[in-house]
């Protein structure tokens, strides 16, 4: 009986909910704002998305995300040795305002951590249920921090202490190149960013470089019989100078870009999927956690909480095998006003 009541009381509070949040108006569908956070990948910054509709002139969005990525990879040939395996942490504080006309400027200020982790188990046991394969996950030490890369007998990167601290503050900008108006709208915006070097690269907290991204992204969205669906993409290409993370094999251009769809069947709640990826940003190595093509998917959804306040979960997986973290763990919280 009592069971009985509880659910009866939960079912009641979602229906009282989902007629309140119908009041605030439709949910846009936008996608997801992270990108590779593979701690050789992080360190540079390949940059998020972003939404294809700039912020409304005096309008301002506060963004508060984290990340957490459990890495494992191992890999050697005659010359060289890798090997990923603990967990990286970014939170950011993020803020855009919209000023002048179809123009926003904003600025993101990340802490990036390194550390053992507590997930791999859950992980282990994930693989084990599903059938898929481990990568060696049970020969290693669980919980280990290990990022360490070994080429002709030299040592080039080692991070085997936890630490966490300021990462590399990035500047943005965004301007409105279409808006048809429509309540279904079909928008398209010109993005770019300028990435400081403030984060320590010893501790793969930055990458020591200065970092210039432009890119387009686009939305359609589409009204339905239960709801709006929304087709997103973006492609760009972000220019690097002279790092200090493996320096002479760091590339100085890499291209990047993003694919998705989301399902809003209610104002409070959204459904997305979204493939993203990016060039190698190394070069000179036959090791595929370096120089290869990278690929993610991110599965989740978009939930309007009380407050105006908006929160997205994401989960991602490496589609393209040991060129990103093993999982993924996106959450962000966010609010226009």
């Amino acid at each position: 009986m009592k069971q009985t009541l509880i659910v009866c009381m939960l079912a009641l509070s979602l229906f009282l909910y989902a007629r309140t949040a119908s009041a605030a108006g439709q949910l846009a569908i936008t996608p997801f704002q992270t990108s590779n956070r593979s701690p050789l990948v992080q360190a540079y910054g390949v940059p998020a998305p972003g939404s294809a509709d700039v912020m409304a002139p005096q309008k301002t969005e506060t963004r508060l995300s984290l990340d957490i990525a459990n890495n494992f990879a191992t890999n050697a040939n005659s010359r060289e040795s890798i090997t990923l395996d603990g967990e990286s942490y970014r939170l950011s504080l993020a803020l855009r305002y919209g000023f002048g006309r179809d123009m926003e400027a904003g600025i993101e200020i990340p802490f990036v951590g390194q550390g053992g982790g507590v997930f791999d188990r859950f992980i282990e046991g994930w693989h084990d249920f599903f059938g898929l394969p481990d990568g060696g996950r049970p020969d290693a030490p669980r919980n280990r921090l290990l990022y360490q890369y070994e080429r002709d007998g030299v040592e080039r990167i080692r991070v085997d202490d936890s630490g966490f601290g300021l990462g590399d503050i990035r500047f943005t900008g965004g301007y409105q190149l279409y808006d048809d108006g429509k309540p279904h709208p079909r928008l398209a915006a010109l993005r770019a960013s300028l990435k400081l070097p403030t984060g320590r690269s010893s501790e793969l907290h930055g990458s020591g470089s200065t970092d210039a991204a432009l890119w387009l992204t686009a939305s359609d969205d589409y009204g339905l019989s239960i709801g709006h669906l929304t087709l997103f993409g973006s492609v760009g290409s972000m220019a690097m100078t002279h790092g200090d993370v493996l320096p002479d094999q760091q590339r100085s251009v890499a291209g990047f870009g993003t694919l998705g769809v989301g399902w809003a069947p209610s104002n409070w709640i959204a459904f997305l999927m979204q493939l993203s990826g990016h060039t190698p940003l190394y070069q000179g190595s036959d090791l595929k956690e370096l120089t290869a093509n990278t690929l993610q998917l991110h599965s989740g959804g978009t939930i309007r909480l009380p407050g105006a306040l908006l929160l997205d979960i994401a989960v991602s997986e490496d589609i393209a095998v040991d060129t990103a973290p093993d999982v993924a763990l996106h959450l962000s919280l966010r609010r226009q006003f």
